[in-house]
């Protein structure tokens, strides 16, 4: 017969697995810095070529497909050292896959749009605020709940300016939800090994 519970004895469980999860993730933080990276360098770049008035501005985002082989990279390399798949890192990475397709689906909508672009970046900045709210929430880690809230309010202001400010918006939104929280969560990885060993 399993014995039951107390429910001091289960929220303990529950704590042990999320400070599991955050630790996990945290040990990823490189995928929140690496897209981070490459989303801010794609903006970047694309708002310095339309500036330049080069007509093929967009090919700027050619450097997400370096950013797709390094995290397929990463995905295979972790899995060989991860022992332990916990429900919350599962629920997170279905969550990421669910706003990559997302960013897929959206692609292909504006591209088919009549100036699709020309609305696109509200909704790439709220998607990005929509990932790190809820991998914030799950990890109990604010500096992403706080990343993922500017970006709300991102996304509202970037309807009222113009479509160059837009690009410049977003990376200001990936820098403050992703670039900013990655490398938090990179720092506090190292803190946690170094007391380990």
């Amino acid at each position: 017969m399993e014995k039951q519970l107390t429910p001091q004895e289960s929220l303990a469980i529950i704590s042990t697995m999320i400070e599991k999860t955050k630790h996990s993730i945290s040990d990823k933080s490189h995928y929140f810095l690496l897209w981070g990276y490459a989303v801010f360098i794609g903006c970047t770049l694309q708002f310095t070529l339309k500036k330049l008035e080069y007509e093929k501005h967009y090919l700027a985002w050619l450097v997400t497909v370096a950013a797709i082989i390094l995290h397929i990279a990463f995905s295979i390399r972790d899995s060989k050292r991860e022992k332990v798949s916990t429900y919350a890192s599962d629920a997170n990475a279905y969550l990421w896959m669910g706003i990559g397709f997302s960013f897929m689906v959206l692609a292909f909508i504006f591209s088919y749009m009549e100036q699709g672009w020309r609305y696109c970046f509200p909704f790439y900045i709220l998607f990005y605020g929509l990932g790190t709210f809820v991998s914030g929430g799950m990890l109990r880690y604010k500096p992403l709940m706080i990343g993922g809230g500017i970006c709300y309010v991102l996304a509202v202001v970037a309807v009222f300016i113009d479509y160059d400010m837009q690009i410049l918006l977003t990376a200001i939104s990936i820098f403050i939800s992703y670039i900013i929280p990655g490398h938090m969560l990179r720092m506090e990885y190292r803190k946690q090994k170094q007391v380990v060993s």
